[in-house]
Parts: structure tokens; C-alpha cells; sequence
């Protein structure tokens, strides 16, 4: 941890568990398992969704209001994360909507906000493998990433994830 990190949390700031929102199955084991952690911990469970932008390259007009349709969907999933969250967990997530690469918001989110100290992934079971975000920042990347990485395997039961955090 950066000495940068570590002088925040002396500070009193809470420690964050950052987990990045889509529609996979994997994410939804990666959430439960960030949030139990924070609740366990008495940290912060902070929520990115991130939307691509090459899905708005067509005219101004067209990209205008397909910007805002995924603007309005990123809320509404992060609203529904957050309140099964309140009611299940009874934590209140940091939710955060950024439009640009994965993988690069993410480092710019974390190298943002000093408190995040734990990156939390979830991992497919497909035979494609363990997912595009997974690759990217487990692989290569993650020999100078800022923050630790947490890969939850797909198959964990939330009885086991409930044991690990």
C-alpha cells in the first residue's frame, strides 16, 4: 500500500472495496462478496460502472441520446444493486458512473481515491475464461497495480463466500 494509502486511513477514513458493475453472473458473486467484506470490516463498498463509449461514434443526435439511455440504464442498475444492498446487507454502497475503457477507468478511479484498497473481481466459468476485466487487470497489469486484487471464482456458494469474508 502507498504511503499515500496508508497515511488516509490513519486519518480515519474508511477502507474501500471497489467492484465493477456489469451484467455477468460473476459480478454479482464479486458484489456479494465485496460487500460482506465491508460490512465485516466496517468499510465502504464503492460501486464503478463504466460505459463504453464506442457505442455513441454514430451522429451527434443518435450519440446524444444513446449516451443518455446508457447513462439512465448505468443508474438504474446501480440503484438496484445499492437498494438489495440496504435491504440485504444493510450497508449504503458508493455507486460511481464513468464512460470510457474498463480497465483504465478503474486505475483512474483508484489512483483517484486514496481510501480504495481493494480491488474485488469476479471470475467467469465459461470456457471463454475468466472474463475480459479479469484478464486485463489479473494478468499482465496487475504487476504494478496500485491495490491488492480480489478474484471471486464463480462456483463459491454465498455460504462460502459468507466464510471467506
Amino acid at each position: 500500500m502507498t504511503e499515500l494509502r496508508r497515511r488516509s486511513h490513519e486519518e480515519g477514513h474508511s477502507r474501500k472495496f471497489l467492484v465493477v458493475i456489469d451484467d455477468t453472473p460473476e459480478c454479482q458473486r464479486a458484489v456479494y462478496y465485496a460487500s460482506r467484506r465491508a460490512e465485516h470490516t466496517g468499510g465502504v463498498l464503492t460501486m464503478l460502472y463504466v460505459i463504453n463509449p464506442a457505442e455513441f461514434q454514430h451522429w451527434i443526435g443518435v450519440g446524444t441520446i444513446m449516451r443518455a439511455e446508457a447513462e439512465h440504464e448505468a443508474r438504474q442498475v446501480l440503484g438496484e444493486y445499492a437498494e438489495h444492498l440496504r435491504e440485504t446487507v444493510g450497508i449504503e454502497p458508493e455507486s460511481i458512473i464513468r464512460e470510457g475503457v474498463r480497465a483504465e477507468q478503474v486505475r483512474a478511479l483508484i489512483e483517484e481515491d486514496k481510501d480504495i484498497a481493494i480491488l474485488v473481481l469476479g471470475a467467469g466459468s465459461g470456457s471463454e475464461g475468466p472474463g475480459p476485466l479479469v484478464s486485463e487487470i489479473g494478468g499482465r497489469a496487475s504487476a504494478d497495480f496500485p491495490v491488492p486484487i480480489t478474484i471471486v471464482p464463480a462456483t463459491l456458494s454465498d455460504e462460502d463466500l459468507e466464510a471467506l469474508s
